[in-house]
């Protein structure tokens, strides 16, 4: 398990390597690398050279790939490019469907996220997430509610995708993954929108989501920041542990290893 705290990832498409520096300083806690929706058919190699480019030009830098599709033709050479290159720290499978599919990408030697965006991949999830390099799921609304004719927006499709994150959730924790991050919210200026859905997702035991736009970090780092009386609480309740293996009581409330361990979550996902 990974002990770094990942609340947002940012999309940068890879056809654009201009933006490559802006995403690594816009505090998302790590950047993908898209070789995949974000870039056009005729520029997919381009976008491999553009990001060899830069990692060739900026040895520091450390970010994720998101590959094409396991049936996309450039799927291997996205995968031996990954392979080579020690920046490259993590990779995204979309449209996972298979443990065969991620045990590939996990040849590489870099951490596998599938995405789950598919009815297959949700019928085999336990395969998926019990597969060797798998590390984190994650999870694709726009693409799952299309492959399940969802209405989406609708209370209705609401029910079907929390079905889908329960899934994703369980299949986590079962597994000893990191916590999910949900889908993309496609809505940019809708920041209310955004805030609402992360707050959604973190009530569900999501650790965050995936972000396409730099504006939407602090909007979800703020979603996932418990509010000053909760880490008030967290604090006296992890000050009051005596170290001992009982019990105790804060403000008249049983505080047992759940409760501690809750409580130290939440001052680490806060940073203090």
């Amino acid at each position: 398990m990974n002990t770094a705290i990942i609340r947002t990832a940012l999309f940068v498409p890879g056809s654009r390597p201009e933006r490559f520096a802006k995403a690594l300083a816009s505090g998302a806690d790590t950047v993908i690398v898209d070789f995949e929706d974000a870039v056009e058919e005729p520029l997919k190699c381009q976008a491999r050279d553009n990001l060899g480019n830069f990692l060739q030009n900026n040895p520091e830098a450390r970010l994720m790939v998101r590959v094409n599709a396991p049936e996309h033709v450039e799927h291997v050479a996205d995968l031996a490019f990954c392979a080579a290159h020690a920046g490259v720290v993590g990779v995204l499978l979309p449209k996972a469907e298979s443990a065969e599919q991620c045990l590939r990408v996990s040849a590489t030697g870099k951490p596998v996220w599938p995405i789950i965006e598919s009815a297959r991949g949700l019928l085999r999830l336990a395969q998926i997430a019990g597969a060797k390099g798998v590390q984190r799921l994650s999870f694709g609304a726009l693409d799952l509610a299309l492959d399940l004719n969802l209405n989406t927006g609708s209370a209705a499709a609401q029910i079907v995708l929390d079905q889908a994150r329960y899934d994703v959730l369980l299949h986590s924790v079962g597994n000893g993954l990191d916590a999910p991050l949900d889908s993309v919210f496609p809505a940019i200026a809708d920041s209310e929108g955004l805030l609402r859905a992360t707050q959604h997702a973190r009530d569900m035991g999501f650790a965050g989501a995936l972000c396409i736009h730099p504006t939407q970090v602090d909007v979800i780092h703020r979603a996932l920041m418990p509010d000053a009386q909760t880490l008030d609480w967290a604090r006296r309740v992890v000050a009051a542990d005596s170290g001992g293996a009982g019990a105790f009581q804060v403000d008249g409330q049983m505080v047992d290893a759940p409760v501690l361990l809750r409580a130290r979550r939440l001052l680490a996902l806060a940073g203090v």
